[in-house]
């Protein structure tokens, strides 16, 4: 005996438990499959596999000998099935759980989620093959493939430490929202793909305005006017577009609550009431213009076409990270030097570009220790503010005034509010 693992030694019965009902889960799922694949192993086979992982775990000899046993046996099961594509999927899963057991006496948790995850898997067979197959391009892969090895092996490469050349911000955090910027174009396409042109371009829109509620306002307000001039207020789907682009809004707020979460944790808690009201009431602006009837008529057609080829616009998510540290580094110099009226000038102008560097700036200076936590509460509304005003602006220049004045509708009191709860806590 090595470790003192084992049942015999240490009577771990909820060890055992877990085990067992490891196997019964995991059973379960291949006991439909058996039938319509003529496998010989169901819901009593993997039961037992988890069983003699479990009883083994511990004991170098015994669990050899158990891990040769489940082996040979999915080897048996494998040789006899038979078919044209008869697969491996049940006996490496047989053989997985047994692992499972193994790991039950040593750490419930993960031995349980394991469990889980595992029938989940199984169950979900028809679906993932038919995302493979059918839900995903070559290149939406291609794209799924380079996130993961960037958060995978490049992130943890960053230096994680504050770096005094940046006036004490840190780069894997900017490095994470990079990458963040690249998952929600790639969510944007798909939604657009999957859930069609209405609902995938109301969440579209909501995905895109985490990279930039402005550029996805611009964009929208664009094809108000495909129609050509003069056109704008009778197109049928402006009220469908002017929906995305206040949804576009909601992330703003959202975007803000993500960047504070990831550069400066200590002070969500006390500004998440503020963020939560601006977001609220912009739904609620959005839900209340929709039934009222403000917008116009239902669309009839469908405004947007799938883009083809990869979604990843790498230099507009590079460009988002290098503005994020020219703004940074313009804050922290007007922090330095101006005091807290730089501060916030610099917050203001920060955010007439865009909304997410100026907070994001504040956000690592009050990790840093370099401003205080009323400073970083007035700095974010100024930024946000001053962000509001170029939407307002972009929405009447790329959509005329029906467009800009819906998207006004929602940004405007949703900040009023958020000033509000601000002023009040």
């Amino acid at each position: 005996m090595s470790d003192g693992v084992s049942i015999w030694a240490t009577g771990n019965w909820q060890g055992l438990a877990v085990a067992a009902g490891a196997g019964l889960l995991i059973g379960l799922e291949r006991e439909r499959r058996k039938r319509a694949r003529g496998d010989s192993a169901g819901l009593r086979s993997y039961t037992v596999a988890a069983l003699i992982g479990a009883l083994t775990a511990g004991e170098p000899v015994l669990l050899g000998v158990g891990a040769l046993l489940v082996a040979g046996l999915a080897l048996l099961a494998q040789w006899k099935n038979s078919g044209p594509d008869p697969g491996n999927t049940s006996e490496l899963a047989l053989f997985a759980t047994f692992l499972i057991g193994v790991q039950a006496m040593h750490q419930l948790a993960l031995a349980a989620a394991c469990a889980v995850a595992l029938a989940l898997l199984l169950a979900l067979r028809k679906p993932l093959h038919r995302l493979a197959h059918q839900g995903l391009s070559e290149a939406q892969l291609h794209d799924a493939l380079l996130l993961a090895a960037g958060a995978l092996i490049a992130l943890p490469l960053i230096p994680a430490e504050p770096q005094a050349w940046l006036g004490g911000i840190r780069l894997r955090p900017m490095a994470s929202l990079v990458l963040l910027i690249l998952s929600l174009q790639v969510a944007g396409q798909l939604a657009l793909q999957w859930l069609g042109p209405q609902a995938g371009l109301r969440l579209s829109g909501l995905l895109s305005g985490f990279v930039s509620s402005t550029a996805t306002i611009a964009a929208l307000g664009s094809r108000v006017r495909q129609q050509g001039p003069g056109a704008a207020e009778a197109n049928p789907n402006l009220s469908l577009l002017a929906q995305a682009a206040g949804l576009s809004t909601v992330a703003t707020w959202a975007q803000a609550a993500l960047i504070l979460a990831t550069l400066a944790p200590a002070e969500l808690g006390r500004l998440s009431p503020v963020l939560a009201a601006g977001a609220a009431t912009a739904l609620l602006l959005l839900a209340a213009l929709s039934r009222l009837g403000v917008a116009v008529a239902p669309t009839r057609a469908a405004p947007v076409a799938l883009a083809k080829g990869s979604a990843l616009r790498w230099r507009e998510a590079v460009s988002v990270a290098v503005f994020l540290l020219l703004v940074s580094g313009l804050v922290s110099w007007a922090q330095a030097h101006l005091g807290a009226g730089g501060v916030r000038a610099g917050a203001a102008l920060g955010g007439l570009a865009d909304a997410h560097a100026p907070v994001a700036a504040l956000a690592a200076l009050r990790s840093a220790g370099g401003l205080s936590a009323e400073l970083l509460g007035q700095g974010i509304l100024l930024a946000l503010a001053s962000n509001s005003l170029t939407r307002t602006v972009t929405a009447a220049l790329a959509g005329g005034v029906g467009f800009a004045g819906r998207v006004a509708a929602v940004l405007w009191p949703s900040w009023a509010v958020a000033a509000l709860a601000y002023s009040v806590t």
